[in-house]
């Protein structure tokens, strides 16, 4: 089995620099063209099938590379983005200081000791959650040879990853920094047991914006 694990396209609030999280934000035009970008590079991988997220973002991410292919694409909530509460909307530039604010940066800055807000997840829910699909997917004999496709999210991949390196300290969360907009990281799994083979594969020609805590 081969994964092919993307992170959405761009959305007006990630150029805004909001908290997404379950927020059901759209791709922008430039996150559609990075999307499109990346679907010219992927255009001979032939997928047998897609995960996504049910998020719009990451559903339409999925639309675009597929585009023109019969092929089933599954929503689950095991490449749904971490969920931020009343977090969500608001701006994550470190230099805003409200107490809010300041205690969202530790989601970045102090993972290990990150409160989440009324209604969000904490860095174990998210692992525990993206774990379960991942050991089931990975796990799943009917799925042994295929190439799939998942569409997921910043913190979501992180986590995915986070398991496959066995990386499962809340400290060291971000140790590898937040996949970039329609980055790629392709991982194979033989007898169950997934393995990064290729990390932050980029297939569009614009400079890869980093994510800064300023």
């Amino acid at each position: 089995m081969r994964l092919y694990i993307v992170r959405h396209g761009e959305t007006d609030w990630n150029k805004e620099r909001k908290v997404q999280g379950f927020s059901d934000i759209p791709l922008n035009e430039y996150g559609r063209h990075l999307a499109r970008q990346t679907a010219e590079g992927m255009k001979d991988i032939p997928f047998d099938l897609a995960y996504t997220s049910p998020l719009i973002r990451a559903k339409e991410t999925a639309e675009i590379i597929l585009a023109g292919r019969d092929i089933p694409v599954i929503e689950t909530n095991g490449l749904k983005e971490m969920g931020f509460g009343e977090y969500e909307g608001m701006h994550c530039g470190a230099k805003i200081k409200t107490p809010e604010n300041e205690a969202f940066q530790k989601f970045f800055s102090d993972t290990g000791n990150f409160i989440p807000a009324e209604g969000g997840e904490s860095i174990g829910q998210v692992m525990e959650r993206t774990g379960k699909f991942l050991k089931e997917l990975c796990e799943n004999k009917e799925l042994q040879g295929k190439h799939i496709l998942l569409s997921t999210h910043g913190a979501a991949m992180t986590a995915f990853l986070n398991h496959i390196r066995k990386n499962t300290e809340p400290a060291d969360f971000w140790k590898w920094q937040v996949p970039v907009n329609c980055a790629v990281t392709i991982v194979d799994v033989k007898d169950g047991v997934p393995a990064i083979a290729e990390e932050n594969k980029i297939y569009y020609q614009e400079p890869v914006k980093r994510w800064s805590m300023e």
